[in-house]
């Protein structure tokens, strides 16, 4: 996919960006804006080309119903303070509503369509669905890297009917694993976390004979202390996960790396 750098014309066009803004919440107050901060230079990038931005996102997982508590209205008023810039939230269900309907006047650069997985079809990667997004925008930008593996109709079929292009965030993340591919310089150490070990065994097999080390949190980590024998209470975990964490533990002897995790355990 190329940069959205590479597209010489951005002037007036309509861009659907798709950002993983997954935020924790509490209430409607946001415990960590890590995730909204990294993807700032890419609509800063955009406005300084006068593009029309219309931002595509989620929160939770409201498996296709309308929760209120899983807005983007928090998220939507902490970009509009850090980026200066008014932003509508667009509530109604964007089916029923027209491209040229979006932006009111000339000084409205962005806007932000409701949490996607209000919609059924966009986990279901429903073609006609994505077809039917596609129309809202001229070119679609991807700078989603965390849900990109992930065939939803809003990252994978939406390519399809549409100018596709990676946003700058895309692009760091791409070449920050180059460093462990065709770039990498030992002695490595590698952090992995997550909640499941079973979802991401194949990477932590690929990853071994690479580094020296790997250290493992988390959920993922909770797996581990449990097979070692210790009371992990209520603790998230995953169940059936010992053949999986033995055969990390083999690969991990025979390429000499070591496996980290925590060690001291409190159960309250």
């Amino acid at each position: 996919m190329k940069s959205i750098k590479e597209e010489t014309n951005l002037n007036n066009k309509k861009i659907l960006l798709r950002l993983d803004l997954n935020v924790p919440l509490l209430g409607d107050k946001i415990i960590d804006t890590t995730r909204i901060d990294k993807i700032l230079p890419t609509l800063k990038f955009l406005i300084s080309q006068n593009a029309k931005i219309i931002i595509i996102s989620h929160v939770g997982r409201p498996k296709g119903k309308v929760i209120n508590e899983l807005s983007l209205k928090p998220i939507c008023k902490d970009l509009e303070i850090k980026l200066s810039q008014n932003i509508k939230l667009i509530s109604k269900n964007f089916k029923e509503i027209v491209s040229k309907d979006l932006f009111n006047s000339e000084d409205e650069k962005i806007v932000m369509l409701e949490n996607i997985r209000f919609y059924p079809e966009e986990e279901k990667n429903d073609q006609q669905f994505a077809k039917l997004l596609a129309t809202l925008g001229d070119i679609y930008v991807n700078d989603a890297f965390s849900c990109s593996h992930r065939a939803h109709a809003s990252i994978h079929e939406i390519t399809n009917f549409l100018p596709s292009y990676s946003g700058l965030q895309i692009n760091l993340e791409v070449n920050a694993l180059k460093k462990i591919t065709s770039e990498i310089k030992k002695p490595i150490t590698c952090i992995i976390g997550g909640s499941k070990v079973s979802s991401k065994i194949n990477i932590i097999k690929n990853l071994i004979p690479k580094f020296d080390n790997i250290i493992i949190v988390g959920g993922m980590a909770n797996n581990i202390i449990k097979y070692m024998g210790n009371n992990i209470g209520k603790s998230l975990h995953e169940e059936n996960s010992n053949l999986i964490i033995e055969e990390i533990f083999a690969l991990s002897k025979e390429q000499n790396c070591k496996i980290i995790y925590s060690k001291g355990v409190v159960v309250a």
